[in-house]
């Protein structure tokens, strides 16, 4: 069975740093493509980044660019998403999400096989 787990959110002031991390298990880690994405009080769910099997492709929504990194580590498993810059409408639920495949992973949630059950992340200003 499949688990993909999100940890470290939490509250943070404006202009500070997060680091998220994504633990899988019961998957072959190498071979599935890895994406974050989020989700803001009353909104739709939203693409973050998505990363390669390898770690050597990456991609961020627009937006995001500059101030989010996604990267993994094949052999713990982990896909991290490090944060910085925050602002309050960085306030969301973050997910991670995964599928077996190549290449990068898509903007749109449907494609997506795997998802964590999400970490709160809570910026004040």
């Amino acid at each position: 069975q499949v688990h993909l787990v999100e940890s470290g959110g939490g509250l943070v002031q404006a202009g500070g740093s997060l680091r998220l991390s994504c633990a899988a298990s019961g998957l072959t880690f190498r071979s599935h493509v890895m994406s974050w994405f989020r989700q803001a009080p009353g909104k739709e769910r939203e693409f973050v980044a998505t990363i390669s099997p390898s770690g050597g492709a990456t991609y961020y929504e627009d937006g995001l660019k500059g101030r989010v990194t996604i990267s993994r580590d094949n052999a713990k498993n982990t896909v991290d998403l490090q944060v910085n810059s925050l602002k309050s409408e960085d306030t969301a639920v973050y997910y991670c999400a995964g599928f077996f495949g190549a290449g990068l992973g898509s903007e749109s949630s449907k494609y997506y096989t795997y998802w964590g059950k999400g970490t709160l992340v809570t910026v004040s200003s």
